[in-house]
């Protein structure tokens, strides 16, 4: 098997299963493990895989995004964490904005009990809150996206375009300090955008893996917001670089 084949195989592996270790990929593709750290070497100089101690997780470009199943495994403890702490700072009856994403869902599970009014394009955190008797919930219309389960195009947008938010928590899928915050489709960046846009209050909440990462679509600058939340998991000295921008890290 030459290189390309063999990478393009460890780039499959790995956007399939979430991750790929060095030790197995040199079984199962019947090549030394020196081989594999080379490929893995250079796949993530071509940004297609981020190296992991012992191996590598799948990078989200505009060719690729994980879906729903893959974020609710990843980095799981770590969004607990941020999302609790981010529901703690709703300071009364606000009206709010969740994003579509896993971290947004479980911040949903925690605004259940509380007297507000929450505006998502996300199906899963309407879910969670479709129980509630005391949130009112508005579902943004628009186009489904099956990966994530929420919706957009310009239905969406429009829409909430038409809304004042007083808190819109949003996630990325990738955080840096030369591009700001970017996802990997212009439908998904527009709704952010305007959301980001349309609220006195903007907080990110982001699992560590997503800093220093850049995708293919900016939907905003990180002075835009007020508040980051992310896990211990990134460090203090990277989370001063991003707080010199502007918004308060919060690390959990």
């Amino acid at each position: 098997m030459d290189s390309d084949t063999r990478q393009s195989r460890i780039v499959e592996f790995a956007r399939t299963r979430g991750r790929v270790d060095v030790v197995s990929l040199a079984t199962e593709l019947d090549v030394a493990s020196e081989t594999i750290r080379r490929d893995l070497k250079a796949l993530a100089s071509r940004r297609l895989l981020k190296r992991v101690h012992g191996g590598a997780v799948p990078l989200e470009t505009a060719a690729f995004e994980s879906g729903v199943e893959y974020r609710s495994q990843v980095d799981l403890a770590q969004k607990h964490r941020i999302a609790a702490a981010a529901a703690d700072l709703l300071h009364g009856g606000e009206t709010v904005y969740l994003d579509e994403g896993f971290t947004p869902r479980l911040i949903a599970e925690r605004l259940a009990e509380r007297e507000l009014t929450v505006v998502t394009s996300s199906l899963l955190a309407a879910e969670a809150l479709a129980h509630s008797d005391t949130v009112t919930v508005i579902l943004l219309g628009g186009r489904m996206r099956g990966r994530t389960l929420a919706t957009v195009d310009h239905w969406a947008v429009e829409m909430l375009r038409g809304l004042v938010i007083d808190v819109a928590y949003l996630g990325t899928n990738a955080i840096s300090l030369e591009h700001g915050l970017t996802t990997s489709d212009p439908a998904v960046a527009a709704v952010k955008g305007t959301a980001v846009r349309g609220a006195r209050r903007s907080i990110l909440v982001a699992a560590h893996s997503k800093f220093g990462q850049s995708n293919f679509c900016r939907f905003a600058e990180i002075s835009d917001f007020e508040a980051i939340v992310t896990g211990t998991e990134l460090g203090l000295t990277d989370a001063a670089r991003y707080e010199d921008l502007g918004p308060t890290v919060i690390r959990v």
